[in-house]
């Protein structure tokens, strides 16, 4: 189950650790089922075998390490196997076997496995130290040994045995001989070499050469070229147009291009001329069954069955047809790739995890020089150790082990990892041998002689801006657009893009480079990105006296005429300037005295200028409405704040419409004591913990070394630090905020209500109409995600705690997602009638259906998930019961939600849809971990500025899907439903993955 979380710490991670603590033989089937559903989502396990997998929970181990814990050394001798859950750890090699001179070769990241050398006593080949927090699952030599025994079929392909074992009797020499690739080919596979092609990909071409015949049967026919006669042929451009008419899913020419190519592919589907690559031409096809003479036509019967499947088929092509195209156009000469092919690929490497760190430049170049390899078989070498170095890799699909001669596999790399740029870097030989793991491996290749050429190119193509010896400016210069001059002769133009620099000299050059005279430019967008990110880099107390200073005077020199077009032009600059940030800020400003006193002060100054400078009361008026607007907002906001009720519900009052929380509205809250026993305290929302435990200790009466700790439903307690701030939205659905002394830690205890509730909602909500609940989910959903600032955003992923900001109303929409999750489980395992419980089922799969045609994919994938816990998916009599229609919805929302190749399927539908929507927001929120993470926020003492341009991308998203809103003229609207609107707004849920792990098995027991 994913988990959307505003905390560091979430429920059911603290759960099954708690589970994973108990000694193996204290593990109950419950444990062992809480553990099983983390187990799935990890990348190590996800092709082990149920049954294997569900023994390794019976033996396993959590430990969490801190940062340069080193795990075990080269050459002792392996206890246990480890699998990384998360963080990182560095694999060193030394050829002395000593710890100084060892070399870091590779790092595991999340999802990666080691340790096999246990099987056979072998010293261990490497040394193993964490790079940053991670979190690893270990088991023991004996336990492991067991496992390798009895479920030695199941492991054989996913556990490589170690190669050390091997080359003691036989030479290096033996290992699989390297393909022959030339670094000219650009196709990895020869023709089709034969391939038989899988037994769905056959029938998907079945049903549509079966569908052509009977609806079209004039396009697969005789056709000659130039004198030559080809047999049985379909036309390209035929073949696409007759796709996009059978289907709503096939939206464009390109992505019909892709589902053929899936065909071709497989060898279902052949050019006449063997050509690999499907297009949109004039070119002939044939399908496989055409391949023979006289091939039969489909009966009556299959060419039923064919219309039946039709539907089915092209949804499974348009899924799949993506990554085919990509492969397709990665297989081209690159010389041969058109712009919308270069654009594809970008796409695709903004979300490979190696080149994470790379700048956007890079990635472009990137671009034009990548070549797509791909291998059949497993234990094919893709380079030997010793070698020179040619070529840079990514995995794209697949995994290889890592082996050095002597020791054997000292690690595995998966989808995602890179390998080989260390030769090429110090130009030296290879370190390791590279095998493949799996069979059918694809990857991205970048060959010496580009690799070099790019970081030339970047290095010649880098100006630096100096001052006291010292760089404050760092651009990136490119050739932009030719122009044509007055003249008619073409000039080269270049553009200089911001890296990184001091903020200052960042700002200064952004504000050179605005154009009054036009209404977009690149570096408006930049400006823009300045605007929504400074307050990672300069907070508005350190930015509003470097905005006066840009505010010129009178130009010195030049004539009076220029003078006053130059500190025109400069001073309206500064004044857009000012209007954009005062707008993106919005609410923010009114908290901050300091930014309201800078809006007051160049108001004035910029109203005394315009009486000389008569041009300038152009933008006087718009600027001088955005300081009345927040001159007045900030002196309401210090009349009278806002007080919020208990875990911000309204209770049982009257339904009110959700509107913005500020850090400064005061919240009234209860906090317990051990007995169970509360106090209410009304504190800011954006408090302190030391000031709310302040609060309490004047409740109580002087109590010395108070902690404030937040315990959830199952029992987890955070014990939060006194500098912690605005911790009540952190809080579980169930979890509540508690005041202790430290000897007293131990003793507290969940309270009852916390439990959730005892008996479902069916009674009332099976007489809800699935449209209907699904409107009031997104019209509710949409009012949360309406509240959400896009600065909590950055607040969230650079730590609210260290920009002391709050991030309240994106964690309340985070912690809707979790809600409705969990609604959706609570209500399926407090049904119990199985009757009843099939209804409830195909109930949440319209409403979830209904949540997607609305356009809200947050709810929608909280549904999906909730149908996927454990708790639900493990009970087969219902989901047997379920009608083979609703089985088929099921898998079609399961499909979207497939997280590989980073939740591709899910990108591709979001980017087809128009505003509003409502996203998956816990993918936003990983996208921009994931930049922040992979990317340093400073450089050599100067701001980052490529990373925060990739992070304000990401908050673009967000703007975008809610650039237009949701449609109050809905017929839905105008219907009365006050009770259901109460409902959707107030879910009463079990957050206890236990409780519900246990009333699962209640309804239908283990089966023996």
């Amino acid at each position: 189950m994913v988990a959307a979380h505003a905390s560091s710490h979430s429920s059911e991670s603290a759960e099954w650790i708690m589970c994973l603590d108990k000694r193996p033989a204290e593990r109950s089937g419950e444990d062992v089922d809480i553990i099983l559903a983390r187990l799935k989502n990890v990348k190590a396990f996800e092709r082990f075998h149920p049954r294997l997998l569900q023994q390794i929970c019976l033996c396993c181990f959590y430990e969490c390490l801190e940062k340069g814990i080193t795990l075990y050394r080269q050459g002792d001798i392996g206890t246990s196997w480890y699998a990384v859950l998360s963080g990182s750890l560095d694999v060193k090699i030394s050829e002395t076997s000593s710890y100084q001179d060892a070399v870091t070769i590779c790092t595991l990241g999340s999802g990666t496995a080691f340790g096999e050398s246990i099987l056979d006593d072998t010293p261990r080949h490497a040394t193993i130290v964490t790079r940053e927090l991670s979190e690893l699952l270990r088991i023991e030599q004996r336990e492991f040994r067991s496992l390798w025994e009895r479920y030695h079929q199941c492991m054989a392909g996913l556990l490589a045995p170690p190669y050390g074992v091997m080359e003691s009797s036989c030479g290096a020499d033996r290992m699989p001989d390297k393909e022959n690739i030339s670094n000219n080919s650009f196709v990895s596979v020869s023709k089709h070499q034969n391939k038989v092609p899988s037994e769905k990909i056959l029938r998907a071409g079945k049903v549509l050469r079966n569908a052509i015949l009977s609806r079209a049967p004039h396009m697969i026919r005789d056709r000659k070229y130039h004198l030559k006669t080809y047999r049985q042929c379909c036309v390209g451009t035929e073949l696409v147009d007759w796709q996009i008419q059978q289907s709503s899913c096939v939206h464009s020419r390109i992505q019909a291009v892709g589902m053929w190519q899936v065909l071709l592919e497989e060898g279902v589907l052949n050019h006449v001329d063997q050509e690999l690559s499907f297009q949109d031409k004039y070119l002939f096809y044939r399908f496989l069954d055409d391949e023979q003479e006289d091939a039969p036509l489909p009966s009556e019967e299959e060419g039923r069955e064919s219309q039946e499947e039709l539907q089915d088929t092209l949804l499974l092509l348009s899924q799949i047809g993506p990554d085919a195209h990509m492969r397709m156009i990665l297989r081209k000469h690159p010389s041969e790739r058109t712009e919308d092919d270069l654009e594809i690929i970008y796409e695709e490497l903004l979300h490979i995890k190696a080149l994470s760190h790379l700048s956007t430049t890079v990635k472009r170049e990137l671009v034009g020089v990548l070549i797509f390899e791909s291998h059949a078989k497993a234990g094919t070498v893709l380079f030997s150790q010793g070698e020179e170095g040619t070529s840079w890799y990514i995995i794209l699909k697949g995994s290889v082990n890592v082996v050095i001669y002597g020791k054997g596999v000292v690690c595995t790399l998966h989808e995602g990892d890179d390998f080989g740029k260390l030769a090429l870097v110090n130009d030296a030989p290879r370190a390791a041998s590279i095998v493949l793991r799996e069979d059918n491996c694809h990857f991205l290749r970048v060959d010496k002689e580009d690799f070099n050429r790019i970081l030339r190119d970047v290095e010649a193509n880098t100006v630096r801006l100096k001052e006291h010896g010292q760089d404050v400016l760092v651009l990136e210069k490119s050739l932009s657009s030719n122009r044509t001059s007055v003249h008619g002769a073409s000039t080269s133009n270049y553009k200089y893009k911001v890296m990184s620099g001091t903020p200052e000299k960042i700002l200064e050059h952004l504000l050179e480079m605005t154009r009054m005279d036009s209404q977009f430019t690149e570096s408006d967008s930049a400006l823009d990105d300045f605007v929504l990110m400074h307050c990672v880099f300069i907070p508005n107390a350190q930015l509003c006296p470097v905005l006066t200073g840009q505010y010129p005077s009178l130009a010195s020199q030049g004539s009076q005429q220029e003078r006053l077009d130059y500190t025109l032009n400069n001073k309206r600059r500064v004044i857009r300037l000012v209007m954009q940030w005062a707008a993106v800020h919005g609410d923010q400003l009114q908290e901050d005295s300091v930014s309201l006193v800078f809006l007051q002060e160049f108001f004035m100054a910029v109203s005394n200028d315009a009486k000389a400078i008569p041009p300038l009361s152009e933008q006087l008026k718009d600027l001088e409405r955005i300081v009345k607007q927040n001159a007045e907002d900030a002196r309401s906001a210090q009349k009278k704040h806002k007080v919020l009720l208990h875990q911000f519900s309204m209770g049982d009052e009257k339904p009110q419409k959700c509107q913005p929380i500020k850090s400064n509205d005061e919240l009234l809250f209860k906090v317990f004591c051990c007995d169970h026993t509360y106090i209410t305290i009304r504190v800011p929302v954006i408090a302190s913990v030391k000031e709310v435990i302040g609060a309490v200790a004047d409740k109580l009466g002087s109590v010395e070394d108070l902690l404030l700790v937040s315990l959830s439903s199952a029992g987890e307690k955070v014990v939060f630090k006194p500098s912690d701030v605005s911790v009540f939205s952190s809080l579980t659905i169930n979890g509540r905020l508690f005041a202790c002394r430290r000897d007293q830690l131990d003793s507290l205890a969940p309270l009852p209500e916390q439990e959730g509730p005892s008996t479902g909602s069916l009674a009332s909500f099976e007489w809800m109409s699935s449209k209907d609940v699904a409107y009031h989910l997104t019209s509710y959903d949409w009012e949360l995600f309406h509240c959400v600032h896009e600065l909590e955003l950055i607040y969230h992923t650079f730590g609210r705690q260290n920009v002391k900001k709050t991030t309240v109303n994106l964690d309340l929409f985070l912690r809707r997602f979790n809600e409705i999750q969990f609604w959706v489980i609570t209500e399926v395992c407090l049904c119990s009638p199985l009757s009843k419980r099939v209804q409830l089922l195909k109930k949440f799969m319209k409403i979830a259906a209904h949540c997607k045609d609305y356009r809200n994919l947050n709810a929608f994938f909280a549904i999906i998930m909730g149908l996927s816990n454990p708790a639900v998916s493990r009970l087969s009599q219902s989901w047997e019961r379920l009608p083979s229609k609703f089985k088929k919805f099921y898998g079609e929302f399961e499909n979207l939600m497939d997280p590989s190749r980073n939740h591709r399927a899910y990108r591709l539908t979001v980017a087809k849809l128009e505003p509003p929507i409502i996203p998956f927001m816990p993918l936003l929120i990983k996208d921009m971990t994931f930049t922040h993470e992979g990317n340093k926020t400073f450089i050599d003492n100067l701001v980052n500025f490529e990373k925060m341009r990739m992070i304000a991308n990401t908050v673009k998203m967000v703007r975008y899907c809610r650039s237009q809103p949701f449609s109050p003229e809905s017929p839905l609207a105008s219907k009365n439903h006050p009770d259901m609107r109460t409902y959707v707004r107030h879910l009463n849920v079990i957050d206890n993955q236990r409780i519900l792990t246990q009333l699962s098995h209640g309804l239908e027991p283990r089966r023996s």
